[in-house]
């Protein structure tokens, strides 16, 4: 199933709102503090879909009963602009074994392709797992990392969270996670219009790597 928050009126519409904005982009350290806030309310929303188990507690005055998750996901951050976005999720699920997938774009034969040069993550059978990817445009490289990330194990369930996305990106990573067999969700904060002709997302917010950490020299 595909969730997009930004279809109802909440908070996470200020949240894109300044992330858009070209002037208070240029404030690095509100871009990366945005992205974090909208990590952990993708987080929440998140945990409302994960498995839970009654758990006996003792406070001062009594025990009683709460349902607790049975287990912590496990979350996997596609560099450089998922570090932010990563942090607002470890803030949610404050126990969940963390990976990481070095993953980016090349267009110097004037057609995209995703180079793949790291990558570091847990076992990952019968796991759920979170792929965090804040900008989904053409889909390619999450469908390269969950390739990637199958060398691993079979994982339970699969969790993709993005921030903003192109419906060309949705529909490419939709379709290749229904191939899988696993059961699959993608939560995002908002699907944008379309991709423009050098695969970004219109009107989007520009690279969010560099606004999150300054541009990149190669």
């Amino acid at each position: 199933m595909v969730f997009v928050l930004s279809r109802e009126n909440s908070v996470v519409n200020r949240f894109l709102l300044e992330l858009r904005d070209k002037e208070i982009q240029q404030d690095r350290m509100r871009f990366r503090t945005n992205l974090e806030r909208l990590g952990e309310i993708l987080a929440y929303e998140i945990s409302k879909t994960l498995d839970y188990r009654p758990h006996t507690v003792s406070s001062p005055l009594g025990t009683l009963t709460i349902n607790d998750m049975a287990d912590m996901p496990v979350l996997i951050c596609i560099l450089r602009a998922g570090i932010p976005f990563l942090q607002g999720f470890q803030n949610i699920f404050d126990r969940a074994a963390a990976g990481f997938i070095g993953a980016y774009r090349d267009e110097s034969h004037h057609e995209l392709t995703i180079n793949m040069e790291y990558s570091a993550t847990p076992d990952l059978d019968k796991k759920t797992i979170v792929v965090t990817d804040p900008m989904l445009a053409t889909g390619e490289s999450l469908v390269s990392s969950v390739k990637n990330i199958m060398k691993k194990g079979t994982p339970a369930r699969i969790d993709v969270a993005s921030v903003i996305a192109a419906p060309e990106g949705v529909q490419r990573v939709s379709d290749f996670l229904s191939g899988l067999g696993i059961p699959f969700n993608l939560w995002i904060a908002a699907v944008d219009e379309s991709l423009n002709d050098k695969f970004y997302i219109v009107p989007g917010l520009g690279d969010a790597g560099d606004l999150s950490f300054g541009e990149k020299t190669s």
